[in-house]
């Protein structure tokens, strides 16, 4: 499933699958603060034979990242709102762990135990910002825009199915 597919569709002006109705939380680290704090925990007594979560304290819903690609690239955010266990259910691709184990449930993290273990660290890189660096690079580098036509069509059947349904149900 290309990451780039659903930039195109955006700049297509066409709707972008998502799951649940977008208010679950989620946290987006940058990769420089993600180093900062994996290079803190490195020969760091206080880390050995610990485990440690590396996150951003900022938590956002799905609409809001989307929203905030949309504002990036320009165009308005045209969500279409599809149930994460029947994505998993009809989807070609694995939902099971990464959508309905994982980016479905709200996450909240509690980074105090990272804070503590690596006084120094401070997360700069906001959401936002991390997001208009990796859209603003994949936009700049013509090899990073690999269309996944499969995607895009699995995503309009998902969408055409959806409205028919609807329509059958509706109709007198």
């Amino acid at each position: 499933m290309g990451s780039f597919q659903v930039l195109k569709r955006m700049l297509e002006g066409k709707p972008i699958l998502v799951h649940g109705d977008g208010t679950t939380l989620w946290t987006i680290t940058y990769n420089t603060d993600f180093a900062k704090g994996f290079i803190g925990l490195m020969n760091n007594t206080h880390a050995i034979g610990e485990a440690f979560q590396i996150t951003n304290d900022e938590s956002l819903t799905w609409n809001q990242i989307y929203q905030i690609i949309a504002d990036c690239l320009g165009v308005p955010y045209k969500p279409y709102y599809v149930a994460s266990d029947f994505l998993d259910a009809v989807g070609p691709y694995d939902f099971r762990g990464g959508l309905l184990g994982d980016k479905a449930n709200t996450v909240v993290f509690d980074n105090s135990k990272l804070k503590k273990a690596v006084p120094s660290l401070c997360m700069n890189v906001k959401a936002e910002e991390g997001l208009k660096r990796c859209i603003d690079y994949v936009m700049s580098h013509p090899e990073c825009q690999t269309p996944d036509p499969e995607y895009d069509s699995w995503c309009d059947k998902i969408i055409d199915a959806l409205e028919e349904a609807k329509k059958k149900i509706l109709a007198k």
